[in-house]
Formats: C-alpha cells, structure tokens, sequence
C-alpha cells in the first residue's frame, strides 16, 4: 500500500521507516526541512537502536521518502498517519493540540476522493471528533474516514514494538463506514496480524483513552513503590526486598517495581497531566485526583535525591565536587526532556556544587538544556578529583563499574545509588560508603543449608 506519516519526530519517523520495513510504499511529511533532510539522507535526528539501519535499508530500497510538501503527500496515498507531537501547552496541564489540528485543516484543503486518516498521537479523549468537526466544517471536496490507532512505544525499543507488537488497538467511526476502515488497517498491518498479535477493534473515544490509561497506571505503579520506599527509609526496612516479595503475586508483577528517583521523559508525566485536564473538562475530576499524587511523588524523589546528596557530601554541597552519571530521563535513549538526572544535577549546581555530568548517549541534548553544567567525555573523566559520584540513568555502562575503575581518579569514596541498581555489598567491601535512594539496601550473608 501507499501510506503518508504526518510528523517526523520519535513517533512519526519510526512508524515511516517501519511501515516501509512491513513492505509499503511511504513519504514522511514534516514542516522542518532539515529534519526531513537528515532523515532523506539516512541520519536520524535522535538516538534510537536499530533504527538507522531500517530507515537505510527502506531508503535504499526505494519504498521510503521524506518531504514537506502537503501538496505532495495529499496526492501520493489515500491512507495518513497523523504522529505530530501533543506537548504541554505553558503555564496549562493540558495538551497543546495545534499541531494535530494544522495538520488536519491543510490536509481538508488538500485532498480529494476517499481518504482514511488515521490518528496515531497521543491525543486527548475526544481529539477524534472534532477532527472529525472541524473536516465536515471545512468545506472539503474529500470523504475522509477518521480512525485512531494509539502507539505504545518504549524509547529504546521502538522499532520492535512497531513491528512486533504486544496488540494493536483501533477505534472507528460508529458513523462511518466501520468495515471498510478495518480492512485497511487490517492489509497495513497484515504481516503483524498473520503473527497472531491482538487486534482490538473499539470505538473512537475508548481508542484515545487506552495510551494516557497504560501511562497513567504505569506511572501509578512507580510512584507507589517510591511512596512505599519513603515509609521503608523511616522504619528501617528495605523497599528492594519488600519490591520482590510482592512482586512474587501475579496481580502485581516485579516490573517497573523500582524503587529510586522515578519516571521523566516526553512522554508519561506530560501525558497524565493531560489525562488530568481532560478529566476534568469532562466533569469527571474526582476520578483522577489520585494522579496529583502519583506526580507529585516522582517530583519528591527529585529533592529527595537532592537531600541524599547533601547528606553523603557531609551536609554542605558548596564546594562539594560531584560526578553525575547519566542524563537522559533512562538508558537506551538521548532523550532529556523532563529527564530527573538532569534536574538533580541541575539543582546540585544551584546550591554550590561543582556538577560534572556524562552519558554515552545525551550529552548533546544535555548541552543544549543546562549550557552551564560541567560535561566529561567518560566516566572516569567525569568522576576526576569527585568527592561524591551519583548514578542516575541505569545504563549498562554504569551498571558495570567496579570500585577499581575509579578509585585512581576519584578524591572521595562515596557512591550514591539513584537508581537502586548496583550491588551494594561490592562498593561496601571495596571500602566505599554507598548510599541508595529509597534507603541503603541489606546486605545480608544467609546461612547455608
């Protein structure tokens, strides 16, 4: 088939490359002409594993384009993907759906015959009928079907969970024609479907709702562990511990049972705030007043690993020299928006501290949104002469290190674990004082049997 992709960024470009990867003929349209540029020449404007090799390959091949022609894109297919972003509007919990809705509007002035517009954004419930307003009010020479087909990517993993996805959810119009909608996506998605994958077939507004639902209650099940760890840390118990233990349940699960410094990225806290606002356009705030909790839990965790910094710098940061390890919001990604390592180290800085960050993959990004941090090229590097060294994004890199690698640059012995996710007992052995975010855990010898 023929597919246009509204929006190049993370969403819209690896949807592009991975529709012409499922054999489809396909042209990314984006209103930035250097973002369609790199992408026309193989250079993918973000850190994403595998990507650069399938958007090659399909380039290659000749199956996919880039342009910023609406003009061109209109006349190409009959099927577009919307994946322009929905950010935070300033100063408002709500999305900013400017971008969704211009896309919408030069599309009704550009097209002609049957077309099916297919939402991939994370959109506000409802999004779906006022495009559907706004394209009956536009004056249109075109019939234009409008259905949602949510996206849940993890950055890191985003070609994989393109192509072989956990399920695939679509919301149709109740008043369009339902059949012939699903039979598309069914022929797009025919190589995915024919592995079995779930193909969940719903109305419009129960489509917007599934993505900001599965954030929402993942961000639920993070900050419900790190609540808990605030009650370990003052009974003198021990959240890693008591994580695995009821994550033993099969109602719970262990995944995303982490205590440490919590969730950041573009994605998951934007979107519950979102999930807010719209709740309560709706009249049904009370339903999601919890989500003020669960945000404001993964905000503390922030001045939590402040205070925990302080505390293993001897009470006083000015003057303190502390190593940052990690910047992006979590490993196999560049991506800092809203990133929790950045914003400790930030405020690390703020208070006195000489703050020398690296990441093996953010520290461009990084550069761009704290310019007056101190940035290294290594690990060692960034912990030369540090009185303290914080691991904050649980890159295998980090996980890997031994007291060894940076005892011969380092001015103090001190580790403080933001993540939860070294071996304690290590670092202690090796003479080093470590301290982990949501309190230090046992380090016990059981007795054999």
């Amino acid at each position: 088939m023929r597919v246009t992709v509204f929006g190049c960024g993370y969403l819209g470009a690896t949807h592009a490359a991975c529709m012409a990867e499922l054999g489809h003929e396909v042209l990314g349209v984006d209103v930035d002409a250097n973002k369609v540029e790199m992408l026309s020449r193989g250079e993918v404007p973000f850190y994403e594993p595998g990507l650069p090799e399938v958007l090659q390959r399909n380039l290659d091949s000749g199956r996919l384009h880039f342009t910023t022609d609406i003009a061109e894109a209109a006349s190409f297919a009959t099927v577009h993907f919307l994946g322009v972003g929905t950010p935070q509007k300033k100063g408002e919990y709500a999305a900013d759906l400017r971008y969704v809705f211009s896309v919408v509007d030069e599309l009704a002035a550009s097209l002609k015959g049957s077309h099916l517009l297919i939402g991939k954004s994370t959109v506000p419930v409802g999004t779906s009928v006022e495009i559907i307003r706004r394209l009956k009010e536009s004056g249109t020479e075109a019939d234009i079907s409008v259905a949602w087909n949510p996206e849940f990517l993890r950055e890191g993993f985003a070609v994989a969970d393109t192509l072989r996805p956990d399920r695939i959810v679509l919301g149709v119009d109740p008043e369009g024609d339902q059949d012939a909608v699903v039979a598309q996506v069914e022929e797009i998605y025919a190589t995915i479907l024919a592995e079995d994958t779930p193909f969940l077939r719903t109305d419009l507004a129960t489509a917007e709702l599934v993505k900001v639902s599965a954030n929402a209650f993942l961000a639920t099940k993070i900050s419900f562990i790190n609540a808990i760890s605030e009650v370990c840390e003052a009974a003198g118990a021990d959240v890693s511990t008591l994580a695995d233990a009821i994550g033993y349940d099969q109602r719970i699960g262990r995944r995303f049972l982490n205590a440490g410094l919590g969730f950041g990225g573009g994605c998951l806290p934007k979107d519950i705030r979102a999930f807010m606002a719209r709740a309560g356009e709706l009249g049904a705030d009370q339903a999601l007043t919890f989500l003020r909790e669960v945000d404001s839990i993964n905000m503390r965790r922030r001045t939590a690993m402040v205070e925990l910094t302080t505390k293993a710098c001897g009470g006083e940061l000015l003057g303190s020299n502390i190593a940052v390890l990690g910047a992006a919001f979590k490993p196999e990604s560049d991506d800092v928006r809203d990133s929790p390592a950045l914003n400790v180290a930030g405020q690390l800085q703020l208070k006195g501290a000489a703050v020398s960050v690296y990441d093996p993959k953010a520290m461009d990004n990084s550069r761009k949104l704290f310019p007056t941090l101190g940035y290294a090229d290594s690990a060692a590097e960034a912990c030369e002469l540090a009185d303290v060294v914080l691991v904050l994004t649980e890159w295998a890199e980090f996980l890997e290190l031994k007291p060894a690698d940076l005892e011969p640059v380092m001015r103090g012995k001190v580790i403080v674990d933001g993540r939860r996710c070294l071996d304690p007992a290590i670092w202690m052995a090796a003479g080093w004082t470590y301290h982990g975010l949501g309190g230090t855990p046992r380090v016990v010898e059981l007795p054999r049997r």
